[in-house]
């Protein structure tokens, strides 16, 4: 069997023309599907850069309105500070008006109160002093009795005239049975007269009665007492003596006897006035 001897390799110029139009073409093609991949792959790239550029933006975006936002929340906090200093203040002010005003409506109803006391004082005094007529003047003294210190039921008396009793001239809420003529001296009504002073229940007025009058005020004509006023009964409102009803008891004890007398001086002078030589020299 003959050997056979080996052949050396054919170099690259050995080779056909058609392999390096191959090989070129391949190389050709191997280079553009690497710039193909290459682009694609950059133009991804671009494509996520891009995305998250937008997304940067937005987050910018968000991160801007959030610092406005921010912002907007101090002011609003700022705002909402200084608006409750103010309101602190106002109030502050509110309710040192407020008090004020308490102080002047107290004030005000003081005054308006002391008013009306004296509107009662003056309407007393007038009316006592409007007639001449010793029933007039009578009349008088009941009507402020009843309508201006509240009494229901009482009693006028004047002294007799041997000064030993006190007898009732007039009444008001009670029988005449049970207003009789009293000692000088005697009870409450006896001893305001021979005290000069009145006596005045302080408290409660409901259990006040004949045998306990609500009070006795003495009638005085200069330092002479003549007579006694006695209430024995108040009307169910009228529960307590105010002080203006102290001023109004004061006022009847020193002109009621003035009034009467003078009234009945007036009738027994036939109503005459007298004449100027009355008035003359007398020493004022």
């Amino acid at each position: 069997m003959t050997e056979r001897k080996s052949r050396p390799p054919k170099s690259r110029s050995d080779l056909p023309p058609q392999d390096l139009h191959k090989e070129r073409d391949v190389f050709i093609q191997t280079f553009f599907k690497k710039g193909a991949q290459l682009t694609e792959e950059l133009l991804k790239e671009n494509e996520r850069l891009r995305r998250r550029m937008e997304g940067l933006e937005d987050e910018n975006a968000a991160l801007r309105a959030q610092v406005k936002s921010d912002n907007a929340i101090r002011e609003l906090l700022h705002k909402i500070e200084a608006l409750e200093t103010e309101k602190t203040r106002l109030l502050s002010r509110f309710h040192e008006v407020e008090a004020q005003s308490h102080e002047y409506q107290a004030t005000f109803a003081e005054f308006e109160a002391e008013l009306s006391n004296l509107a009662s004082l003056y309407v007393a005094s007038t009316q006592l002093h409007s007639t001449m007529s010793v029933r007039g003047v009578v009349r008088q003294v009941r009507e402020l009795l009843a309508q201006l210190l509240g009494a229901r039921a009482f009693a006028i008396y004047l002294v007799s005239d041997d000064g030993a009793a006190l007898l009732p001239i007039s009444h008001e809420g009670v029988r005449l049975d049970d207003v009789k003529p009293v000692a000088v001296g005697d009870g409450a009504i006896g001893g305001a007269f021979t005290s000069g002073t009145s006596s005045i229940e302080e408290a409660d007025l409901t259990a006040c009665g004949l045998d306990k009058p609500a009070a006795c005020v003495p009638l005085r004509l200069e330092d002479r007492v003549i007579g006694v006023v006695a209430i024995f009964s108040t009307f169910e409102q009228k529960t307590r003596f105010v002080p203006v009803d102290y001023e109004l008891f004061k006022l009847l004890a020193g002109h009621a006897a003035a009034a009467m007398v003078s009234a009945r001086l007036f009738a027994d002078g036939g109503g005459k006035i007298p004449g100027i030589d009355a008035f003359r020299n007398l020493g004022v």
